[in-house]
């Protein structure tokens, strides 16, 4: 499984990468992940015309798009967009960080799961 990262680098700039999830193969229960240890769930809901400046990430966390997309820039103008089903892992927890806005006037709900270190 495929998750998208965004890390501040040495140049205190934010960056992303694509990181593949290892999963264990349960033959008829499918394929899971080692835990992971999280603090809790957070339930989020932003409006059509959220556009938030650049901002780093309050914490470690996971982002999980429920419904909606999101498109986060990094300071280098590269831009993703992530959709329904996407799993962000916010690490840009200092430096300049990135741009959030919401695509195509679309609501977005998502899941913020805060990872323990």
């Amino acid at each position: 499984m495929q998750v998208t990262r965004i890390y501040t680098g040495d140049d205190n700039q934010s960056h992303f990468e694509d990181v593949e999830i290892d999963l264990e193969d349960l033959g008829m229960r499918g394929q899971i992940s080692k835990p992971w240890p999280a603090e809790s769930v957070m339930f989020r809901e932003v409006t059509g015309d959220y556009n938030l400046d650049f901002h780093t990430a309050p914490r470690r966390q996971l982002v999980v798009n429920l419904t909606g997309s999101v498109e986060i820039e990094t300071g280098d103008g590269t831009v993703r967009l992530m959709g329904p089903g996407s799993i962000l892992l916010a690490e840009d927890t200092t430096g300049q960080g990135h741009i959030s806005r919401a695509v195509g006037g679309e609501a977005r709900q998502c899941l913020f799961v805060p990872l323990k270190d």
